[in-house]
């Protein structure tokens, strides 16, 4: 019941970080610098720092729900990663680092996401797998891509002028 609610939970602060960003972004006129600094650190800490706590702590059922092998190091490993990303993220934002640092964890973050989502979705595919989150996860990253395209490629704009 808790990792359903970690997931409901997961969605809702990446929801409310599109909402408030994009309210921050189009406050007066438009700045993605201001919208991406406001969402990254939210979405990785609501995805990676999620899952991470979830692969330590629940490691058992989060397996089980996922259709995974139970016990396996490289569970651990993966949420040692995410939670590496939260922590970079979270480096980023207070130090005030800028743009850069902060497309820099993102796109890492989001790499590994993209490919955990490639690799739920062969699962469900190969194994017929077909547990909530072997489905839903590529569909989801895809969705969070599309989100963050536009204020990424205006940030970049802005970075080569």
């Amino acid at each position: 019941m808790i990792l359903k609610l970690l997931d409901i939970f997961r969605i809702g602060v990446v929801s409310l970080a599109f909402f408030f960003g994009y309210r921050i972004g189009f406050a007066n006129g438009y700045d993605p610098n201001a919208q991406l600094h406001f969402m990254i650190p939210l979405i990785i800490i609501a995805i990676a720092g999620i899952s991470g706590l979830e692969g330590l702590l629940f490691a058992r059922k989060s397996a089980e729900m996922k259709g995974f092998e139970v016990g396996s190091n490289y569970q651990r490993q993966s949420a040692i990663s995410m939670l590496s990303y939260t922590f970079a993220a979270v480096l980023v934002y207070f130090c005030n680092w800028g743009i850069k640092a902060e497309l820099t964890i993102f796109f890492a973050f989001i790499f590994f996401f993209f490919f955990s989502g490639l690799n739920h979705g062969i699962d469900a595919i190969q194994r017929r797998n077909y547990k909530w989150q072997n489905i839903n996860r590529p569909f989801i990253t895809l969705l969070l891509i599309a989100g963050m395209i536009y204020p990424i490629i205006m940030a970049l704009k802005i970075l080569q002028n």
